[in-house]
Parts: structure tokens; C-alpha cells; sequence
């Protein structure tokens, strides 16, 4: 007697949502993207790696476009129209966000800067001792 059993596929379920969160980190070899929704939950994400660019070509300009334009069709596929803006870092990746942004028709209703400062900066050498 031969019993079939059921295989349980779990799909995806389509979610829409209209408004979220970008966060880019421009680090001066890469360029990395996540969006999430307005609690915090990651949708989607890019990298320079992702897109195809490898070693120093990761660090440029070209490459956070393609990463930033990928992870907004991606996040189109959510029907995400308005996003904030976060943005970390020094690398070539800051400035192409706001290009894209705009050139892609996302409306920009936040745009902040969370790159780290340091308070004191580290501790100073040990001074030296002339006898």
C-alpha cells in the first residue's frame, strides 16, 4: 500500500508596503544597502559584491549606483514608493544615494547622517622620557 504524502511548499506571501527606511554604508571599499519597512524588519538588501564588482572596483562611484539602483528595484517589487534616508560612512557611495534616489522617483521625506564620531579619539602615546 503505498501512501503519498503532501510536501509542504511555504511560499512567500506578496507584501505591499508604501513607506520604508534605506540604509546605506559608504565604506571607502564598498558599498553596502538594506531597506526595511518603518519597524525595522530588513526587505531587502545589496551590496557592490552582489552586483558583479570585485576588488577596487567595489570602491567606486559606479558601483553604488548599480548596488543603490538594485536594491530599489528590489524594493519596488514591494511597492515602496517614500523613503528615509540613512546614510553612514565616507565612501564614494554618499553622494550617488540622493542621485538615484532622486533619478528613480522615490519620494525623500528623511535624510539623515549616522556616520560615528569619536568623542575623545584614542588614547595618546606615552610620552617620552629624555634622560
Amino acid at each position: 500500500m503505498a501512501t503519498t504524502t503532501k510536501s509542504s511548499v511555504s511560499k512567500k506571501k506578496a507584501r505591499l508596503v508604501s513607506s520604508g527606511r534605506m540604509y546605506v554604508t559608504a565604506t571607502f571599499n564598498t558599498t553596502l544597502v538594506s531597506i526595511t519597512d518603518e519597524q525595522g524588519n530588513v526587505l531587502c538588501w545589496s551590496s557592490a559584491g552582489e552586483a558583479g564588482f570585485t576588488g577596487s572596483r567595489k570602491s567606486t562611484p559606479y558601483a553604488a549606483t548599480i548596488t543603490l539602483e538594485n536594491a530599489v528595484n528590489k524594493a519596488r517589487a514591494f511597492g515602496m514608493q517614500n523613503m528615509d534616508l540613512f546614510i553612514k560612512g565616507p565612501g564614494p557611495g554618499r553622494d550617488v544615494a540622493l542621485r538615484v534616489l532622486k533619478a528613480q522617483g522615490i519620494r525623500i521625506s528623511l535624510i539623515a547622517d549616522m556616520t560615528p564620531s569619536p568623542h575623545n579619539g584614542t588614547r595618546p602615546r606615552k610620552a617620552k622620557h629624555n634622560k
